[in-house]
């Protein structure tokens, strides 16, 4: 589904990707950790066109993105994505910010839009809210919005960069539910988190970034257990005493 060859990207002086090779097959669920600043969300926006890579090549389903001057509306609609801040349109309710898409961009019949789009929102628990707009929903509330959004344009493949990081603790839950939900459909994902039980639950591999590389790629199970390189074990033994002094060790850490 898509292989990433070789990637670079630097901001001025700042080189954020240097020499990213990926690969991820079709249905494949990769969860993308490491620290901040690592590269792991200019890595999901340059998937998604958001940012031009430097050098290298991105391709998916054989089409190389990363080169291409046209069409970048097309390449958006068949990868969704799903940021932090949620980024619906406040003067749109819920109903007309999935709709919107869809209709100007795909081009698609109204009426089917809108069966679709009341579909995905019954599917995401937010039918109750059809009407309401963006600042009359709570922060998980929106992010379901976002994440039903995204799946509006019928995308191939989902790109979520930290969804729930904006979110008070006790909406994470309904968020990471979802998106639990999306992945046992068969939908091919990348996700950068910093939830460790939603990544062993729902990951077929972890990638674990440090300053714009790859540094592991293997199953939760043995990534978890028995990282390969110390940078992997000293930044999940950070995660892990964070989530002790907080109080959110969960019994899947």
């Amino acid at each position: 589904m898509i292989e990433i060859e070789d990637v670079h990207k630097s901001f001025g002086q700042n080189r954020i990707l240097a020499g990213v090779n990926l690969s991820v097959a079709a249905g494949e669920k990769l969860v993308v950790l490491g620290p901040s600043g690592s590269g792991k969300s200019t890595l999901l926006r340059c998937i998604n066109r958001l940012e031009e890579v430097d050098s290298g090549a991105i391709r998916i389903l054989g089409r190389d993105i990363a080169s291409a001057r046209r069409g970048v509306h097309d390449i958006r609609a068949d990868v969704g994505m799903v940021f932090q801040g949620f980024h619906l349109f406040p003067h749109m309710n819920v109903f007309e910010n999935i709709c919107l898409a869809p209709q100007r961009v795909r081009g698609w019949d109204r009426l089917e839009t809108e069966r679709y789009a009341r579909e995905l929102l019954e599917r995401v628990g937010m039918s109750h809210k059809m009407t309401a707009y963006p600042s009359e929903l709570s922060g998980g509330q929106q992010q379901r919005v976002a994440i039903a959004r995204a799946l509006a344009m019928r995308p191939q493949v989902m790109l979520f960069d930290e969804p729930t990081s904006a979110l008070d603790p006790e909406m994470v839950h309904e968020v990471l539910k979802v998106i639990n939900d999306i992945a046992e459909e068969g939908m091919t994902m990348l996700v950068v988190t910093h939830e460790m039980g939603f990544a062993r639950k729902v990951a077929d591999r972890i990638i674990f970034m440090d300053h714009g590389l790859v540094l592991e790629d293997a199953p939760p199970e043995v990534f978890f257990k028995t990282p390969a390189t110390e940078r992997a074990r000293s930044f999940l033994a950070h995660l892990h005493r964070m989530r002790v002094n907080t109080g959110k060790l969960s019994t899947a850490e």
